[in-house]
């Protein structure tokens, strides 16, 4: 770097100009010495000028670099001390050796000096030796953003407190559109009279503007079953907090048919355009209907999903004009395809087989080829007894196909029926999903967030005790060359059967309807019973789950099978099952470790508690008396431990999430 306070010399130009003026001047001499004798001295002045002003430019550009110098090293103590930011040097140890007064702002009672920067915050350390540039962290009410210099052991502190409750005071006032639905107005109030009537939608309007009232939400009724609420998010994070609690004081209203009144509320939040959160309101109430309804189903723009509710076992309230009309759709798509693949869920159960055959069937009567898609290392031991006597019966065995063979035949004109789950991860063979435009889904479970994209058509009713009984209606509107015989309607039976417990749970009247149309076609009940026997190994296993079992609270009854044993999916759902026929028990959990290494567990209940949203919780699903998960990468204790907190938050909590 070159010196600036060095002697003031010439500028090496005009040292240049001067040398050409003396060769000049040689000439001159020469030619004519007395204007030589001028030009000379005229010369000579002008350097002394020259050297004159040069050295004072020189002078005055030195003392302003010096001020200059002098400021800016006032300035830089001055930031050090004063500026609006905190700043500490630390040890190695992480001890702090020296802190600017603003640090004081947010310690004013107490020296830094000699302190451990965990005493200033615990997330400090573990960024530092993680090598990260940036943490925020909390001291007192503020919030702080620290920059680490971590060569230098140096910290910068910048207050941003008041960006962040800015911050949240724009998160707190984002829009939030619910549309809220009564589930069951039209059948409580289709046998009452108009005093009657009035007395429960004055009721229930009361009730609701009194909530709204109280929470500051805008509320409009827009038809007899619906109305529109706007809130912001700070608002729905209050009614999160509570769980709700407008839904049981709903439910309250008993009418006079005895039958609660329920509402579903689905609601879309985010930071979007008003017409797409009018979207994921209307999305998240399909939602919350297709899964029995009475609950509150939140969808954002990220498309992730929380619930709330579902205490009640869904009433029945499908139509036999519901059921006439997509029997009428999907034979009409049936007849548009070239043929018709089936599909049901990965470790089929009787439901599920029996479903297939119906649907089977449905093709056959509308003269197109229908083929069942089944694994036969999937099989338990009722489903293969099943298979067994399907085997002997040649004109419909044929039409079994492994996934592999599946892949081979169908097509982009193949029609595909899903039954007995609408969850892409749990059918059989997931590529089939793609290889087809034409997709139905036939299912008895409450809607999931986890759906099939963009199916063709859509038969889901929660309502139903299985999806056998599904497929059977829809069977009673075929054209009337479908012939059912003995095997093909004891399946279904079956697939009734099991999934009622013998028509004790989840039974409606449509029920007996479908099993005695099923009967007049020759179901046997006899070889049902056939179907559904148990190995004595089997039992003997189920028994060792049940002995091990325990009541963990109001009884809810909790088994675990111990380390290294496993137990395959129908056992433990089994061993749930027969806990639920204990005295005292309303719900059971049974855990197990599973052969492919998951953790599984069963669920079931009387109606009392929601197993669903548990096992929600959980990852998994189910119905409100059925339901179950498998958990990667855990042990059975961790899973019990994971179980218990949950239970714990739906009892304390009142309702369920």
């Amino acid at each position: 770097m070159p010196n600036i306070f060095k002697k003031p010399t010439l500028s090496s130009h005009l040292w240049v100009i001067y040398l050409l003026s003396v060769l000049l001047l040689v000439v001159i001499y020469y030619y004519q010495w007395e204007l030589g004798l001028i030009m000379t001295a005229l010369l000579a002045a002008s350097i002394y000028y020259s050297v004159r002003s040069e050295r004072h430019l020189l002078s005055e550009t030195e003392e302003y670099i010096s001020t200059l110098s002098h400021r800016v090293k006032k300035v830089g103590e001055e930031a050090l001390l004063e500026m609006p930011l905190g700043i500490v040097l630390y040890s190695e140890e992480h001890d702090i050796e020296w802190a600017n007064p603003y640090m004081n702002n947010f310690f004013p009672n107490d020296t830094l000096v000699g302190k451990s920067l965990n005493e200033v915050s615990k997330k400090l350390v573990p960024a530092i030796k993680e090598d990260k540039e940036e943490v925020w962290v909390e001291v007192e009410d503020y919030e702080l953003q620290t920059q680490i210099k971590k060569e230098e052991r140096l910290l910068y502190l910048f207050d941003r407190t008041k960006q962040k409750e800015l911050q949240k005071s724009y998160q707190n006032d984002r829009t939030v559109l619910a549309i809220i639905f009564l589930d069951n107005y039209e059948e409580i109030t289709q046998a009452m009279d108009d005093t009657a009537k009035s007395h429960l939608n004055s009721q229930m309007t009361s009730l609701l503007n009194k909530w709204s009232q109280e929470h500051n939400i805008f509320l409009k009724r827009s038809s007899q079953e619906k109305f529109f609420a706007i809130m912001n998010q700070e608002i729905l994070a209050n009614l999160e907090k509570y769980k709700f609690e407008i839904l049981d004081e709903i439910r309250g209203l008993i009418s006079e048919n005895n039958v609660p009144l329920t509402l579903s509320f689905g609601i879309g939040s985010g930071e979007v355009p008003l017409p797409e959160l009018g979207e994921l309101a209307q999305s998240s109430l399909d939602l919350a209907l297709g899964r029995g309804g009475d609950q509150v189903v939140i969808k954002d723009e990220n498309g992730k999903v929380r619930f709330y509710g579902g205490k009640t076992n869904p009433m029945e309230k499908r139509t036999r004009v519901r059921a006439r009309v997509i029997s009428h759709a999907l034979k009409e798509l049936v007849r548009e395809s070239d043929k018709v693949m089936i599909m049901g869920h990965k470790n089929p159960d009787m439901d599920s087989i029996g479903a297939c055959i119906g649907i089977l069937k449905v093709a056959q009567a509308n003269d197109k080829d229908g083929f069942i898609v089944y694994d036969p290392d999937e099989m338990n031991t009722g489903v293969q007894r099943l298979i067994e006597e399907v085997e002997e019966h040649d004109e419909l065995w044929s039409w079994f196909v492994s996934p592999d063979q599946a892949q081979e035949v169908v097509g982009k004109n193949t029609l595909l029926v899903v039954v007995d789950t609408h969850k892409p991860s749990l059918v059989i063979e997931e590529k089939l999903l793609s290889k087809t435009e034409h997709v139905v889904v036939i299912d008895h479970h409450r809607r999931a967030e986890e759906f099939i994209e963009d199916p063709t058509l859509v038969y889901m009713e929660p309502y139903a005790s299985s999806t056998a009984e599904l497929v059977t209606e829809l069977l009673e509107y075929q054209p009337k060359q479908l012939k059912l015989n003995m095997l093909e309607s004891t399946a279904l039976l079956a697939g009734i059967i099991v999934d009622t417990k013998s028509f004790t749970l989840r039974t409606g009247s449509r029920t007996f309807d479908a099993a005695s149309y099923l009967r007049s076609k020759g179901a046997d009940t006899v070889l049902v019973q056939k179907f559904m026997k148990e190995d004595l190994d089997v039992y003997v296993n189920r028994s060792r789950l049940i002995e091990r079992a325990t009541i963990y609270r109001d009884g809810i009854a909790i088994s675990k099978g111990d380390h290294g044993e496993t137990y395959g999916p129908v056992l433990i759902a089994q061993a749930a099952d027969t806990l639920l026929t204990m005295s005292g028990v309303v719900c059971s959990f049974v855990i197990s470790e599973r052969e492919d290494g998951r953790i599984g567990i069963s669920a079931r209940s009387l109606g009392d508690v929601n197993v669903q949203v548990i096992m929600e919780s959980m990852n998994g699903g189910g119905h409100l008396t059925n339901a179950a998960t498998q958990l990667d990468d855990t042990s059975i204790e961790e899973a019990e431990a994971q179980l218990k907190e949950i239970i714990d938050e739906y009892v304390e909590g009142g309702t369920e999430s």
